[in-house]
């Protein structure tokens, strides 16, 4: 596969196929724990690292499973990286695990990963299968990082608080509060919120790509010969 099929990934990944602006897929953890940066953080690596390895695997073993039987095997490996992913959480970041709660292994009903599994990486080799989950994995966590830091910022007034339960004491120090003796805005932390900020970013993404075309229809017209 060229670069340019590669650079292709990545755009489809990060934006113009994104998972959760334009699939619309992985709403119910997407809305329930990105009320902190810190917790759009955990759930986004632990979904990016469930594509990368779910792809990578149905890729190598694509052409020794049956077609009649490929869900039932995708499902029954997305489920064991989510379960290793889980029991990794518990051991070394507990604290934030006990936060993120059920919708860890939730990850494994995510129909953008069963749906790359499906519609990419059974039908790739592993390198492109790799760059698709990586991409689209990482396009998903954006987008669960602005809505956290939108959240937080509006609903408790800080941006990267708790971020010692991933980083350590140390990184109690990068907590920043934008409002002192703030009191709240108890919607934006509370699932509604999150769908006007995803409806929001949406919005936005619409608009820039509505801009985008313009500007290359724009540069068409200008680009043709006069009288043609």
């Amino acid at each position: 596969m060229s670069k340019h099929n590669y650079r292709q990934i990545a755009n489809e990944g990060m934006w113009n196929n994104n998972p959760a602006l334009v699939q619309i897929l992985g709403l119910c953890p997407l809305l329930a724990v990105t009320n902190t940066v810190v917790n759009a953080l955990g759930l986004g690596l632990a979904t990016t690292i469930t594509l990368i390895a779910s792809n990578s695997i149905v890729s190598l073993i694509r052409n020794q499973v049956r077609p009649e039987v490929r869900i039932p095997v995708f499902v029954m490996i997305i489920a064991a990286v989510v379960t290793a992913i889980e029991m990794a959480m518990n051991a070394w970041f507990h604290d934030l695990y006990n936060i993120l709660g059920i919708f860890i292994p939730l990850i494994v009903t995510n129909c953008t990963i069963i749906a790359r599994a499906e519609a990419f990486a059974s039908r790739n080799r592993v390198a492109p299968a790799f760059a698709d989950g990586l991409f689209m994995g990482l396009g998903f966590t954006a987008v669960l990082l602005v809505l956290g830091a939108i959240r937080e910022s509006i609903g408790f007034g800080t941006l990267f608080t708790q971020f010692d339960l991933m980083f350590g004491e140390a990184a109690k120090q990068l907590e920043i509060v934008l409002i002192e003796d703030y009191r709240g805005y108890l919607l934006a932390i509370l699932p509604p919120g999150a769908f006007l900020g995803l409806g929001f970013l949406i919005a936005l993404k619409n608009v820039i790509d509505k801009k985008r075309e313009e500007k290359q229809k724009v540069g068409i017209v200008a680009a043709e010969p006069a009288g043609s």
